[in-house]
């Protein structure tokens, strides 16, 4: 359908005839799906110049793996065991390496988290710190800064967070 858009014409339609550009077979590939692994049919044009918009050209992984990876990630779960579930879930290969190039997505959403303009204001904010275990060069519990507001509504919103090795009042000048 995309070609027949692409192209301007159905398939065996005269009026595709001596137009410059028409179908050119088709070429196969295998991507990586919640559903296993599939092969799908590409079409092709006899220029070159069609591209597919369902599946962007070279990708050989869905989406729904990716975006199951960052979820695993952002709960905790390291590199080799989500590369461990994924194969064991869905049967596709990861390795801790692509896991962590994957998840190296969440950077510029992390950053932009911190720096976005606050919705409201809040009718009590909350302040605390707990010591949860991170994995950087060694795996050692630091401390995680949250300040939570309450809206006058009832609503609760995280209005920032920070990570440093231990509690003290510098961090919470920097937070506030």
């Amino acid at each position: 359908a995309e070609l027949t858009a692409f192209l301007g014409y159905d398939p065996y339609a005269r009026d595709g005839w001596n137009t410059g550009n028409s179908r050119n077979g088709a070429c196969f590939r295998k991507v990586d799906t919640q559903f296993g692994k599939i092969e799908i049919q590409v079409p092709r044009d006899r220029n070159g110049l069609f591209h597919q918009h369902t599946l962007p050209d070279y990708k050989q992984h869905a989406d729904v793996l990716e975006n199951m990876i960052i979820k695993l990630y952002s709960k905790g779960v390291t590199t080799r065991e989500i590369a461990d579930l994924i194969e064991k879930m869905y049967g596709s290969h990861y390795s801790p390496a692509q896991v962590s190039n994957i998840s190296k997505q969440m950077i510029p959403k992390v950053e932009a988290y911190h720096k976005r303009k606050l919705s409201d204001k809040f009718f009590c904010v909350y302040l605390d710190a707990t010591y949860i275990p991170l994995r950087r060069e060694t795996f050692e519990r630091e401390a995680v800064y949250i300040a939570i507001g309450i809206k006058p509504n009832g609503h609760k919103e995280v209005i920032d967070y920070c990570i440093a090795p231990n509690e003290n009042i510098e961090v919470w000048t920097e937070l506030l």
